[in-house]
């Protein structure tokens, strides 16, 4: 019988060893450059097992599975993602939560996001795919690690939202980290 813990290895090791294509919304294919694809490094052994840390000027994300040892990501970063610093904690995980544009994104974009000022429910058609939340000492930050339908904005700094991975990617990353899981932005 092929286990749970098999089959997300398999689709790891998938996505690791092809490229991400995606469709944007033109007909024309959407190709993550080669360096922010997900890729396995080493990191420095001060960095334990189980942690993740973002490094938001660099765009990349890092998830230490064992000493010395890290899948990294490229992610976009919002504005106000490159703001937040420090040490926090994953205390809630959602599949498909729903989503509001801030009302500054709508201010800025009221073409692209007013439509939205409703909120989008959860399911495939919401933009976050999976949402990492993140807390200091028990409060929401209001900072998260989430998935995006806008795959362009990987390796960039963009107006909105906070850590962005590609859907696919931050599914992987979901399966893999646990509540309770250490982050740190550098």
């Amino acid at each position: 019988m092929i286990s749970r813990r098999f089959l997300i290895g398999g689709a790891a090791l998938a996505a690791l060893s092809s490229p991400t294509i995606l469709r944007a919304h033109t007909a024309e294919p959407f190709v993550l450059a080669d360096e922010f694809q997900p890729r396995e490094v080493r990191v420095r052994e001060q960095h334990a097992p189980g942690q993740i840390l973002v490094f938001p000027r660099s765009f990349f994300l890092y998830h230490v599975f064992d000493t010395e040892r890290a899948i990294r990501y490229g992610v976009g970063v919002g504005k106000a993602g490159l703001a937040f610093r420090g040490s926090a904690i994953i205390e809630r995980k959602a599949e498909w939560p729903s989503w509001r544009p801030t009302n500054d994104m709508i201010r800025r974009n009221p073409d692209r996001y007013a439509q939205f000022a409703d909120g989008v429910p959860g399911g495939p058609n919401n933009p976050l795919g999976r949402a990492l939340y993140l807390y200091r000492e028990g409060r929401d930050t209001y900072y998260r690690i989430h998935g995006t339908t806008e795959p362009w904005s990987i390796g960039q700094s963009v107006s909105n939202g906070c850590i962005r991975m590609l859907n696919e990617h931050v599914i992987q990353l979901y399966e893999q980290v646990p509540v309770g899981t250490p982050v740190t932005v550098m």
